[in-house]
């Protein structure tokens, strides 16, 4: 079983790769301008490391303690990110075991993550999650307050901004899709200035929609489904 569905994640690896240097070519930047994150939540350790073997170096989870259960079992030189909603009390775990977090979206879990930086004597890198359409279940700094969010997370010694992630409407069709991306990156652009030295990365689109994310700017895909299939139910 496992050697057929790592047939199909060479497969769909080589395709995905192929689709972002299109889009990123189309976009007038250079394939090499885009990183993918795979996305492993319930994803199986033997299946994640077939992923590894075709080139995959960074990895995302939604949760910590999942990443945590995994991490022994995969290279120690693979490059984890946090992508999910993460808890204020996971704040310090986080820190510790993930190189990127991307859900940094409210004043309380910015203190908690500077204390934890602090006490590790390294900062957190970590990009603010925007809302882009307003859904509370998606989470994230509403658009119009984004800019002034960084100005009071900068000041934190042991926070690292490095850019913004946005999740993108859906459903939705392509039009709307485009116009909320496009969106994200315009204020990228407005808020870069602000943010200090590193900021730079723009976590825009997931299995589903990265194509028009490329095209729209982003330099960060998190995909999951598209690599390793439907989620795992049972995990």
């Amino acid at each position: 079983m496992i050697g057929m569905e790592a047939e199909g994640i060479r497969e769909n690896i080589e395709r995905i790769r192929g689709e972002i240097a299109a889009a990123a070519q189309r976009s007038g930047r250079s394939p090499s301008a885009v990183a993918l994150v795979a996305i492993t939540k319930t994803v199986p350790a033997p299946l994640i490391a077939e992923a590894v073997k075709l080139g995959v170096t960074e990895v995302g989870e939604n949760r910590v303690q999942e990443a945590k259960g995994k991490m022994p079992l995969l290279p120690s030189n693979l490059a984890w990110h946090m992508v999910g909603r993460l808890q204020t009390n996971k704040a310090k775990e986080a820190a510790r075991l993930f190189s990127l977090i991307h859900s940094l979206d409210r004043e309380e879990l910015a203190a908690a993550l500077n204390r934890a930086g602090e006490a590790a004597g390294k900062p957190v890198n970590v990009l603010v999650q925007v809302s882009l359409t307003g859904a509370p279940q998606q989470g994230g700094v509403p658009a119009a307050k984004v800019t002034e969010f960084i100005e009071k997370s900068a000041s934190l010694r042991y926070v690292h901004i490095l850019g913004l992630m946005a999740l993108g409407p859906w459903p939705a069709g392509e039009a709307e899709i485009r116009q909320a991306y496009r969106s994200a990156r315009e204020l990228f652009d407005r808020v870069a200035p602000v943010a200090g030295e590193g900021f730079g990365i723009l976590s825009l689109g997931m299995s589903g929609d990265f194509m028009v994310a490329v095209e729209e700017g982003s330099t960060l895909v998190r995909i999951g489904t598209a690599i390793f299939g439907e989620r795992r139910r049972d995990a």
